[in-house]
């Protein structure tokens, strides 16, 4: 019967260890800060994107005036 109590306790205390435990939330929490930097670099790299085309097409048509 003392043998059943002790695996009872001890089963009880693994899982409220388990429990207690927040790796899994740090985790997460890297995974969200991950995503949001992903989204903001998308929408840096799209509006940079946009500007870098307009000064080619700039060039390239200044270019094209100027050439025989």
């Amino acid at each position: 019967m003392i043998r059943v109590q002790i695996k009872a306790v001890s089963a009880y205390e693994a899982l409220i260890s388990r429990l207690e435990r927040q790796e899994g939330q740090a985790l997460v929490e890297y995974a969200l800060i991950l995503a949001l930097i992903a989204v903001v670099s998308i929408a840096i790299l799209k509006t940079m994107g946009l500007n870098v085309q307009r000064v080619f097409t700039s060039v390239n048509s200044s270019l094209s005036s100027v050439a025989p």
